[in-house]
């Protein structure tokens, strides 16, 4: 029988794991140091700041997050899928004793995902989308991203600081690409090919990338909306002066010791120099080392007041759908950030803790504003500026794909990096899925992808009797009664259990059709579970 006419009543905003559900235990957290004490002391200022701006606007918060909507947040947000099964449970029942409990279950949760491969993968590619967004549009570039996104992986594997990361990242040797580019090494200088290798490109993305300064539009002509003249492009892209190439693959020789450029259609020159800061003693360049390492220096130093809060506001704007900055990487007097305390409280910190992309994650996640509930319960929290209430995301491709193959039992935690171009179908369904919204708030859906989801092959396959891991494996225990089974299938798919009403609606599904048919029942509550538009977000 046809599932769409078989079992399609709407099951709206229900919130989406492996087969092996009850033998796969959890993994252990880490058992290196990590200063609790300090994140809680600097989670009480942020939250206290929040709770004054509330206050003076009179907003009362949304009640906080029930402890399986945290779970299912928390394991989008840090691991770029849901959880299985067993780690679901384990947390729920975890979360059961006193609030001091509770809240340990949740610390323990963050500090597990932070250890997890899983952390890795997903924010390399989420650093790489931040870092070479063109890799992921342009075609022709998307065979670089490998080289790239290894290098990513061993930073974060290796728990690089991310001021090292950027230094390496600025002052990169630029290597020529031998044979299939796709083969290289893992390397940051793919950072300046996807650049085309141009000064005024690679100008245009450090300070937007790195400082959150839209400079490229004063790259022909004094910025006609900020403060920015076209000769300061021109002296920040004086910088890379050396890096010549004709296009993303051409022979590199560059000059290393060059600091003078050519302004565009003139016959002015101008030497390298950085942006001004109102700092004078780190406005103007030593002139002693090589270019590329003196902007490396100047863009990472402490005293930068932009590098810093980027960094934060980027994290902040993936955790929250948007940032205190919004957009995230338009810092201007003409766009002042939501709450100017908390994102200098938050630099200050990030600066402190040896710019430790972790220690930051672990605060973000401990916040009282990331763990509440997305349920609007005031008018006064609906604008997302506010950070009132968790705001509903639209789940990027990779997320989207991870938590399908997550919840039909065949996801793999540590693929090779770029190996999915090799996957059509998987590379298919990421390109349907994709889109040029800069928003996770603002992420359109098509027709073509809700398509891809009712009749698509991944889904048929996860919802198919013979071939799915997580459905053989639910309906082949035999320990578990059919509505424990109907409950194990919520919990694989959207990170919960059913509601009383729920269960009695998909009972009552269940007693209408034979009792040999019990199995095909299940099969269709499952599609139906992927399909819902809460497995589809993240709230």
């Amino acid at each position: 029988m046809n599932r769409l006419t078989h079992f399609r009543q709407p099951l709206l905003f229900l919130t989406g794991l492996t087969a092996l559900l009850i033998v796969i235990g959890p993994t252990a957290a880490s058992d290196g140091p990590t200063d609790w004490q300090r994140v809680d002391a600097i989670v009480a200022q942020v939250d206290q700041q929040f709770e004054q701006t509330w206050r003076e606007n009179q907003v009362t918060p949304s009640e906080p997050a029930r402890p399986s909507e945290f779970l299912r947040r928390v394991w989008l947000d840090v691991a770029g899928r849901i959880p299985q099964v067993s780690v679901t449970r384990e947390f729920l029942a975890a979360s059961d004793g006193s609030a001091a409990e509770a809240r340990q279950a949740r610390r323990d949760m963050i500090e597990r995902l932070l250890d997890r491969p899983t952390y890795v993968t997903h924010f390399a590619e989420f650093w790489q989308a931040a870092l070479i967004p063109e890799a992921t549009s342009e075609p022709q570039l998307r065979q670089l991203r490998p080289a790239f996104e290894a290098w990513l992986r061993e930073q974060l594997r290796t728990e690089v600081a991310y001021d090292e990361l950027v230094r390496s990242l600025i002052t990169a040797p630029i290597d020529n690409l031998e044979g299939n580019p796709r083969a290289q090494e893992a390397s940051p200088g793919i950072f300046f090919r996807v650049k085309q290798l141009n000064p005024a490109n690679l100008a245009a993305a450090t300070s937007r990338v790195f400082l959150g300064v839209r400079l490229e539009c004063a790259q022909c002509h004094n910025h006609p909306f900020d403060t920015w003249k076209q000769e300061q492009f021109w002296s920040l892209a004086a910088f890379y002066s050396g890096v010549k190439g004709d296009n993303a693959f051409a022979m590199v020789n560059e000059v290393t010791n060059r600091r003078r450029i050519q302004i565009l259609d003139s016959g002015r020159f101008v030497e390298a120099a950085f942006l001004p800061t109102g700092k004078a003693e780190s406005d103007t360049p030593a002139k002693q080392a090589v270019p590329r390492e003196e902007l490396a220096a100047w863009v990472t130093a402490d005293e930068n007041p932009w590098f810093a809060k980027m960094a934060v506001n980027r994290l902040w704007g993936m955790f929250f759908g948007r940032g205190f900055v919004d957009p995230v990487d338009d810092f201007s007097a003409n766009n002042p950030p939501s709450h100017p305390k908390v994102l200098d409280l938050l630099a200050r910190e990030f600066i402190a803790s040896g710019y430790d992309l972790k220690f930051l994650i672990r605060v973000i996640t401990s916040t009282r504003a990331y763990q509440l509930s997305s349920r609007q319960t005031s008018p006064g929290q609906l604008p997302p500026e506010m950070f009132a209430r968790a705001s509903v995301r639209g789940l990027t491709p990779r997320q989207v794909f991870n938590s399908l193959s997550a919840a039909m039992g065949t996801f793999e935690p540590f693929t090779v990096p770029g190996q999915f171009n090799d996957q059509p179908a998987e590379q298919e369904f990421l390109d349907l899925f994709s889109n040029d919204a800069d928003s996770p708030l603002e992420r359109p859906t098509t027709i073509l992808q809700a398509l891809s989801l009712m009749n698509g092959d991944l889904i048929g396959q996860g919802t198919d009797l013979e071939q799915s891991r997580t459905l053989r494996a639910i309906i082949d225990y035999p320990l578990m009664t059919r509505d424990q089974k109907i409950e194990t299938l919520y919990l694989a798919a959207l990170v919960r259990r059913p509601t009383e009403s729920e269960a009695q609606r998909l009972a009552a599904y269940a007693d209408s059709l034979p009792a040999e048919e019990e199995s095909r029942a299940l099969a269709d509550i499952y599609w139906t579970l992927l399909n819902s538009s809460e497995f589809l977000f993240n709230h």
